[in-house]
């Protein structure tokens, strides 16, 4: 999300939870309204299936027999809304039907990115706080963080629920490699459960979401395209063409490509002039004059890597940090860098500091902060693929694609990527999985701990994949 500061600020402090009934009351009044009208994909209906499988836990956990998180898919900034309403309307709503008796207050404790509050208020923090929402920061070791999460996990009178891929990646048919901090949880949960001599089994519950248009919205995608194209400088299309022909996913993917490779043009112009980078132009070997589908998809993605690969470079040698990961590790990890530039843990009390002191310290904090929006386009972008259009030309694939493309160009601009264009109303179907239980994993964590933890997130990332509807 864009956000830029030119002040040092306090340290980054915990937001635990503080659940207050009232609150999560007055939450669940509105969301029906704030899923149809305020939220970025405008939701006509929520589907789910397999709800029974998260009543019976609930009335387990409400038992005292297990304790359990859901881990759910994260394609959408909306995902949490969507999740509250399954559990505060359709579950209670299943549940009676099928005669499955559940708590009086359906509810849960949740993790959230400590950065949300940043760009999205503070007020969010505070809310989400009453929600019962723990925060943890993602680029370092957050003890706080981790101990609160822990605590509510083994011990709180709510389950717990938490998104494994530790951010929204923008397609709902492609789920990101999940971090490993949900399967360590598990079982920490359950070594805490054993320490208190007690007997609940342990569940990782997977949890997909997934979006489709109600109706096909090829002619807002289309307006869009165009936008996009004049924001970016290319020639419009000629307008002489027929509607029919405008609109055909052939004719929008050529248009995607050609969008997609004119902006990986002017970004790499921006680097080589601007920060004196070597982009070695990936030579076109294309097989005939006009190169194929394939050829051009390959030629995109071999760009675009060192173009990511470059933009996090520049960011790393300002905070003098290793390159070291995948793409998402180096984004954690400088984010972090930049956060620790701007909000001052090394500095006791900002109100006492000399005026020349302040001036630097806000000095530093602004150049951090710009840093920052390089690591930004990166984060945005990691999962663009021209191969994701290409295997299925659907108009959500269209839609995800053209959106991330969006949110790129109105990051150049400055603009407020959080505004979303609204293409069409959309469906969600939401799937629970079949539970994972980590209990019965526990004597291979005791004796091969990483290998447990990896085999876990693994089976977690198989279900998720699993329940992606084709």
């Amino acid at each position: 999300m864009p956000y830029l500061t030119t002040y040092v600020q306090p340290p980054l402090k915990l937001i635990s939870p503080n659940f207050k009934p009232l609150v999560r009351k007055g939450t669940k009044l509105i969301l029906p309204w704030w899923l149809k009208f305020q939220t970025s994909i405008s939701v006509a209906d929520i589907q789910t299936d397999n709800l029974e499988t998260l009543a019976q836990l609930y009335q387990s956990f409400h038992q005292g027999k297990t304790r359990f998180m859901m881990a759910f898919r994260h394609p959408s900034t909306d995902d949490p809304f969507c999740m509250g309403y399954m559990i505060w309307y359709l579950l209670p709503k299943l549940a009676k039907k099928q005669g499955i008796t559940l708590p009086s207050l359906l509810h849960y404790h949740f993790i959230f990115d400590r950065g949300i509050p940043l760009w999205a208020g503070n007020y969010v923090g505070k809310w989400y706080s009453y929600l019962g929402g723990s925060s943890i920061l993602r680029g370092k070791l957050d003890r706080q963080g981790l101990k609160s999460a822990r605590e509510l996990f083994a011990n709180a009178s709510l389950p717990m629920m938490a998104a494994p891929e530790g951010g929204t990646n923008g397609h709902n048919e492609r789920v990101s490699a999940l971090e490993p901090g949900i399967a360590q949880m598990g079982f920490w949960c359950v070594e805490d459960i054993l320490n208190a001599s007690r007997s609940e089994e342990v569940f990782i519950v997977p949890v997909g979401i997934q979006y489709k248009y109600l109706d096909e919205p090829w002619e807002n995608l289309e307006k869009l395209i165009s936008k996009l194209e004049k924001d970016s400088g290319l020639s419009l299309e000629n307008e002489n063409i027929s509607d029919h022909r405008k609109l055909a996913p052939s004719r929008l993917y050529q248009r995607l490509l050609r969008l997609a490779g004119h902006l990986l043009g002017k970004m790499e112009d921006f680097y080589r002039i601007f920060y004196r980078r070597e982009l070695v132009p990936t030579p076109e070997n294309f097989s005939s004059e006009i190169p194929t589908d394939e050829e051009v998809n390959e030629n995109i993605n071999s760009r675009l890597n060192t173009l990511f690969n470059v933009a996090l470079e520049v960011a790393e040698e300002y905070f003098h940090i290793h390159p070291k990961g995948n793409f998402i590790d180096r984004c954690r990890r400088l984010e972090q860098a930049g956060w620790d530039r701007i909000y001052r843990e090394d500095i006791e009390n900002l109100a006492t500091l000399a005026p020349v002191d302040k001036g630097l310290a806000n000095r530093l904090a602004e150049e951090a902060s710009l840093q920052i929006w390089h690591m930004r386009l990166v984060e945005g972008l990691v999962t663009v693929s021209g191969k994701y259009v290409k295997e299925k030309p659907t108009v959500d694939r269209f839609a995800e694609v053209t959106l991330l493309i969006w949110e790129l160009v109105n990051r150049i601009k400055g603009g407020n990527i959080s505004k979303r264009p609204i293409l069409g109303k959309q469906r969600v179907q939401m799937t629970v999985g079949e539970p994972i239980s980590v209990s019965q994993r526990w004597e291979t964590y005791q004796t091969k701990r990483r290998t447990a933890i990896s085999a876990l997130t693994q089976d977690l990332q198989n279900s998720l994949e699993s329940m992606i509807e084709s």
